[in-house]
């Protein structure tokens, strides 16, 4: 039974990978748990006039960073390179990411994806998603019958 327990972020990975899945329409591919894949934390906001995505990817170059709209489905790809020449030195720490990451989740109806926008600064990937016109939201001034 305690065979199980070995690796204690594989049932954190589990339930990203059923809640991903059941509640946010993302594939199990982003939760892959093999060594060399992982995902990128990502931070999703609404406001009036867009819908706004903000992924931590630290260390990648803007030009090595995929980010497509298809189908409804805002993916974001990329890889992290091994940056030591030397390889006969043994680590003492190792925990900084290495490998492909792809990050996918599903867009609400209201967006206009023609008109989406990207920026990059300081290791954090912002994804401007404005919202259709035809599905802002739109005041009604209430009147009286007289």
């Amino acid at each position: 039974m305690i065979s199980q327990f070995k690796d204690p972020s594989a049932e954190i990975r589990r339930f990203h990978n059923y809640f991903g899945r059941r509640y946010l329409g993302i594939s199990a591919s982003e939760y892959d748990t093999t060594k060399n894949s992982w995902y990128i934390p990502l931070d999703a906001v609404e406001d009036k006039d867009d819908f706004l995505v903000y992924a931590s990817v630290p260390g990648l170059k803007p030009e090595d960073i995929e980010v497509t709209i298809e189908d409804g489905i805002l993916s974001i790809k990329g890889e992290t390179k091994e940056d030591r020449e030397d390889k006969e030195d043994a680590y003492l720490i190792h925990e900084r990411r290495r490998g492909s990451f792809h990050r996918s989740v599903r867009l609400p109806k209201s967006v206009d994806s023609d008109k989406a926008e990207t920026d990059y600064e300081n290791g954090v990937l912002t994804i401007k998603l404005p919202k259709s016109e035809a599905k802002k939201a739109k005041g009604l001034e209430v009147t009286v019958k007289k």
